[in-house]
């Protein structure tokens, strides 16, 4: 015996208006329509559902409690229709997320903080790699977007690119470095300086030494070799060692004992943004995202403070 849960809903209603004709109304249906509905009903469970010597639509026993049965359809379809209203808002769903050591710091880590704020239904995942990584995981469909350079969106294939900002690296050092003195620097003052350098699987190693080479600098004399951020900045901090780090990504890590030369070079730029599979599928609440994620780096950008 197959009972449709919609007549399960449309007899809890009778009960709960006491008629037919108000439970039509509410219903949005014609009277006669929800009278063969119920006998329908009846017809499927052997047996009537009201007491029809009653002027009014009284249930039977069996038909109160199958009416409580539809008071949980009515609720779970009521439920259900207002998580699809979120779902289409970009207010409930997941995340999966991958970015850089350093761009998932607090850059990143700010602005999920934000969007998760008032969407309790949202969950996120935060995968930190670095970029062979981060690009596998974006090919296997682990992950839905890669917050990183676009260097990313060009080595991985069938990827569309959301520009954030240009995350210019930098030469760091320890405030009252001897560098630091001088107004005008060149490639040659970085002959003989001692560096703390970035794994050699990161695309910020591969960019500062491209960037050297450039410059005349054929080899870096590195004294510190680490894929530790934290370690990076607490060594330049204590020595006279230099290291390169984005300007904009970092900036929040950096204390009074650090700061950028003023040196730049054109291979020095490193646009980074949101990094997608073209072919993948629909996702209104990484769409949400984006959005506020674009917003909040341009009001950044602007001097402005992001909501």
């Amino acid at each position: 015996m197959r009972i449709d849960p919609r007549h399960l809903a449309q007899l809890s209603m009778i009960v709960e208006t006491g008629s037919f004709k108000g439970a039509a109304d509410r219903l949005g249906l014609t009277q006669p329509a929800l009278s063969r509905n119920i006998k329908t009903l009846e017809a499927r469970i052997g047996a009537p559902v009201f007491d029809r010597s009653a002027r009014r639509a009284v249930p039977t026993e069996i038909g109160l409690k199958l009416a409580q049965n539809g008071i949980a359809v009515r609720d779970a379809e009521e439920q259900a229709s207002a998580l699809s209203q979120l779902a289409s808002s970009g207010a409930v769903g997941e995340l999966r997320i991958g970015a850089p050591p350093i761009i998932a710091g607090q850059f990143l880590t700010s602005r999920i903080s934000a969007f998760i704020q008032n969407r309790p239904d949202c969950k996120v995942t935060l995968r930190v790699g670095l970029v062979h990584e981060l690009r596998s995981m974006l090919d296997r469909g682990q992950i839905d977007i890669v917050v990183g350079p676009r260097n990313l969106a060009d080595i991985a294939a069938e990827t569309q690119f959301l520009p954030l900002t240009d995350d210019r690296v930098g030469v760091l050092c320890r405030r009252g470095h001897p560098l630091t003195q001088s107004s005008a620097l060149t490639a040659a003052d970085f002959d003989g300086q001692l560096w703390v350098a970035h794994s050699r699987g990161s695309m910020l190693r591969q960019q500062t030494e491209s960037a050297l080479l450039a410059l005349g600098i054929e080899r870096l004399q590195i004294m510190v070799e680490t894929d530790s951020i934290q370690s990076v900045l607490e060594i330049v901090g204590a020595t006279n060692l230099i290291s390169t780090m984005p300007i904009e990504t970092s900036r929040s890590y950096l204390k009074d004992d650090l700061e950028f030369l003023d040196f730049s070079h054109e291979l020095f730029s490193r646009p980074i943004g949101a990094i997608s599979r073209k072919a993948g599928p629909e996702n209104r609440i990484l769409d949400a995202f984006l959005t506020e994620l674009a917003a909040g780096v341009a009001h950044k950008s602007n001097g402005e403070v992001a909501p």
